[in-house]
């Protein structure tokens, strides 16, 4: 493994044509972080793992390991590993064939690349069928292939596009569990693209989070999680209810805002001030049913929807004024209900509207009055 201390992207960026896929990414990885690029279609996240493979030449910016520079190297001379979605695996080799295909192309000796090829298919635990073909495996068990061929020539950085996105939500549950056991054991330095906000929360160290090819913010889960650093941000972590509206009162970091007629006090992020647009963001487990009326951000609502989850319901409900909130509750509750609702200020947050704010999106998050 072709050890360093830190792997720097400045000023990354790539265009297609006219099209900006990419604009000025900087971020800093250090060994043995596990970061994951998240985002939705198109946002450029997987852009950014291409570039960075080699697979994309630079439009602009550069890529440093350590003190050396890699951009412009061909992707074979960098020594990372990758793990496509697609698995890309040999169907006409065994597992064992094809974990060692990549040893066997860097002309390794015989007894080096069994005794490598052995604690790769350890690792992952397929000993049990390193004979098979990968067309006699589950999805899971090809992925498993995967990961033990990217890691078994001890890359000095693992690329992961979007590797479970092919599996059933139990298989993407435990190789979750297997990519995070790995990374450990192995010390890796892994760079890992998803969609999917709750995969990243589990598996990364840190997030970067992208959108139309910008970074939007770059923090651990619980910072990503608890503080959103704007509203598509909080969009994208999970806070269903985004609520346009006018703000009322600011004093330092509380606000008032009225989104449908409701007054609602929040915790501000950004800068506000009195009679500007802002976008309320509030995530569905932080709404409370049957609150005291005398709480403050209480609100009546009628339930519409509701979905069992298991120990929890997920609903919404719409107030008289036309608000939809999505909510979760351990309540028993039905559509027609009419429920009382009630949120912390503290989890209640507050955001400066942007001219997006503006879209369909957010109008009918907001709901209009009927």
């Amino acid at each position: 493994m072709s050890a360093f201390s830190q792997l720097r992207l400045d000023g990354v960026s790539r265009r297609f044509g006219g099209q900006a896929a990419l604009t000025e990414l900087d971020l800093t990885i250090e060994a043995g972080e596990f970061i994951a690029l998240l985002g939705p279609s198109g946002c450029g996240k997987s852009t950014a793992l291409n570039c960075l493979a080699g697979l994309l030449p630079l439009t602009a910016g550069s890529i440093w390991q350590d003190e050396r520079r890699i951009d412009t190297l061909p992707p074979e001379r960098r020594g990372f590993g990758m793990v496509f979605q697609s698995y890309a695996l040999f169907p006409h080799l065994t597992v064992r064939a094809n974990i060692a295909f990549g040893l066997r192309m860097r002309r390794l000796p015989k007894e080096e690349t069994r005794r490598r090829t052995e604690e790769a298919v350890r690792l992952v635990r397929l000993e049990d069928h390193v004979d098979k073909l990968p067309g006699q495996l589950s999805g899971g068990q090809q992925q498993r292939v995967a990961i033990a061929r990217a890691v078994v020539f001890e890359p000095s950085l693992v690329l992961m596009d979007e590797p479970l996105s092919n599996l059933d939500a139990k298989l993407r549950l435990e190789m979750r569990t297997e990519i995070r056991r790995l990374h450990q054991s192995l010390g890796l330095t892994t760079v890992y693209v998803t969609h999917d906000q709750e995969e990243a929360l589990s598996l990364a160290d840190r997030l970067v989070v992208l959108r139309e090819g910008r970074v939007q913010q770059i923090g651990s889960p619980r910072e990503l999680h608890t503080r959103p650093a704007n509203w598509h941000v909080a969009d994208f972590m999970g806070y269903r209810n985004l609520w346009r509206g006018r703000v009322g009162q600011v004093d330092g970091d509380r606000a008032t805002v009225e989104p449908s007629g409701h007054r609602l006090l929040g915790e501000v992020v950004g800068s506000l001030r009195p009679g500007v647009d802002a976008v309320v963001a509030v995530r569905p487990e932080d709404i409370r049913v049957d609150g005291p009326a005398e709480t403050r951000n209480a609100m009546s609502a009628t339930v519409e929807v509701v979905e069992y989850q298991g120990r929890e319901l997920a609903a919404e409900a719409r107030t008289d004024t036309g608000l939809l909130v999505h909510l979760r509750t351990e309540h028993r509750i039905a559509p027609g209900d009419e429920i009382k609702l009630a949120i912390d200020p503290q989890r209640l947050l507050v955001y400066p509207a942007d001219a997006s704010a503006q879209t369909d999106r957010l109008a009918d998050a907001a709901g209009a009055t009927r």
